[in-house]
C-alpha cells in the first residue's frame, strides 16, 4: 500500500472493506508474498488517514478468511497468494414457490458475477434448519434467511445468533428478536390492509369477504388478521375459511385465495357454473405472477414486489450498506373483481 488516496471517503463500500480489497489487491500484484510481514496496524492506519479501529476490522476480517497469518506480538503475515474476491453466500427458503424462485431469480441476477449463490430448503422445520446453518457456517460469507416456520413461537432467534451477525441478512419477515439486523420485510396485517383498501371501490359491489387462509401451508397468521380488521373497519360481513369447499362457494361474494392451488380450484368451479369473475364473483390472489394476468381475463392480486425484495438484498451485500427496509405491497385491478 503506497498511498492514502486509494481509499474514497465519498463511496458507499465501507472503508474497512476497501483495506481489505487493497491488502488482497497487494497480495495479488506480489508485492506482499507468502510468508511476508505486512505492515502493522498503525503503520497501515497512519499511511491510509484511517481510524485505527478501521484498519483493526479489515485485519481480521483477513485473517478470518484465511488470507492472513496472526503471530503473537509479531504482526500479521501473508497466509495464502491466491484469494477469490468471489463471494459465496446461502440462500436459505422455508420452501419452493413461484415467489421463492423469482426472488432468487432477482437476487442472482442483481449479484451477477461477483458471487456464487446456493439455495437450501428446510421445510418449515427448526431441526433442519439449524442443521443447515450449524453444518456451513463457515462456508459461506453471506446467510440470506427468510424465517417461516411451523410454529410460529419457535424459538428462531437463538438458532440465527448462532452465525456471526455480520454474516446475516434476513427477508420477508421482521421477527421481533432481532430488530438490530438487516433486513427487507413485510408487514402482513397492515399490507392486506391498505392493498384491500385500494380495491373498496370493487369490493363494495360484494354482499361478503371471504378468505381462504390454508393453516396447512404455514401462512403468517397476521394476514388473517389484517383481513379481520379491514372487514370491521369498513363494515363488511366476512368469513375465513382453512379450505375451499364448493358448497361455501356463492354469487355475489368476493374471495381473496392465499394458495394459488385454491384460486386454479375455484376457477374450475366458476367455469363448471358458468359464472363470469368480476360480475358473478370477486376474485383477489395473493402474491402476483406472470400467468395472473392472462387467467381469466386477468385476475386480480395483492402483492408484495418478489423481484424488488431479490434485487434490494443483493445491493445490500454489493454495497455493503445493511439497514431495515420495507418491501412495497400493492393492490393489482383487473378484471375478476
Amino acid at each position: 500500500m503506497t498511498q492514502f488516496s486509494r481509499i474514497d471517503s465519498d463511496s458507499e463500500i465501507p472503508k474497512y472493506k476497501q483495506v481489505v480489497d487493497l491488502i488482497i489487491s497487494d497480495i495479488e500484484a506480489g508485492i506482499f508474498k507468502h510468508g511476508q510481514r505486512i505492515p502493522s496496524i498503525n503503520e497501515t492506519s497512519e499511511e491510509l488517514l484511517l481510524s485505527r479501529d478501521t484498519v483493526e476490522k479489515a485485519y481480521v476480517y483477513l485473517k478470518s478468511k484465511g488470507v492472513l497469518l496472526s503471530v503473537r506480538g509479531k504482526g500479521y503475515y501473508v497466509n495464502k497468494t491466491t484469494v477469490s474476491h468471489r463471494l459465496k453466500i446461502a440462500l436459505i427458503f422455508n420452501k419452493l414457490s413461484n415467489y421463492k424462485r423469482s426472488l432468487y431469480s432477482s437476487f442472482t441476477q442483481t449479484i451477477g458475477t461477483k458471487a456464487s449463490v446456493d439455495v437450501f430448503i428446510y421445510n418449515y422445520d427448526l431441526g433442519e434448519f439449524e442443521s443447515i446453518i450449524n453444518n456451513n457456517l463457515s462456508s459461506y460469507d453471506y446467510f440470506v434467511i427468510l424465517p417461516h416456520f411451523r410454529n410460529e413461537q419457535t424459538d428462531i432467534a437463538s438458532v440465527i445468533r448462532e452465525i456471526p451477525k455480520e454474516k446475516v441478512l434476513l427477508i420477508d419477515k421482521n421477527l421481533e428478536e432481532l430488530k438490530d439486523y438487516p433486513v427487507v420485510y413485510q408487514e402482513y396485517d397492515k399490507d392486506i390492509l391498505t392493498a384491500l383498501g385500494e380495491a373498496l371501490d370493487l369490493l363494495k359491489k360484494y354482499k361478503k369477504l371471504n378468505l381462504v387462509f390454508p393453516k396447512n401451508e404455514f401462512y403468517s397468521s397476521y394476514i388473517g388478521r389484517g383481513f379481520k380488521i379491514f372487514n370491521q373497519i369498513h363494515g363488511f360481513d366476512f368469513q375465513i375459511f382453512d379450505s375451499l369447499n364448493p358448497a361455501e362457494i356463492h354469487q355475489n361474494e368476493a374471495y381473496i385465495l392465499i394458495s394459488d392451488y385454491d384460486l386454479y380450484d375455484l376457477i374450475k368451479l366458476i367455469k363448471q357454473r358458468n359464472w363470469v369473475p368480476g360480475k358473478d364473483i370477486g376474485i383477489i390472489s395473493y402474491n402476483e405472477s406472470p400467468v395472473k394476468e392472462l387467467l381469466c381475463d386477468g385476475i386480480s392480486t395483492i402483492s408484495t414486489n418478489h423481484d424488488q425484495i431479490g434485487q434490494l438484498a443483493a445491493k445490500m451485500i454489493l454495497e455493503q450498506d445493511f439497514k431495515r427496509i420495507k418491501s412495497p405491497f400493492e393492490f393489482i385491478r383487473r378484471n375478476s373483481l
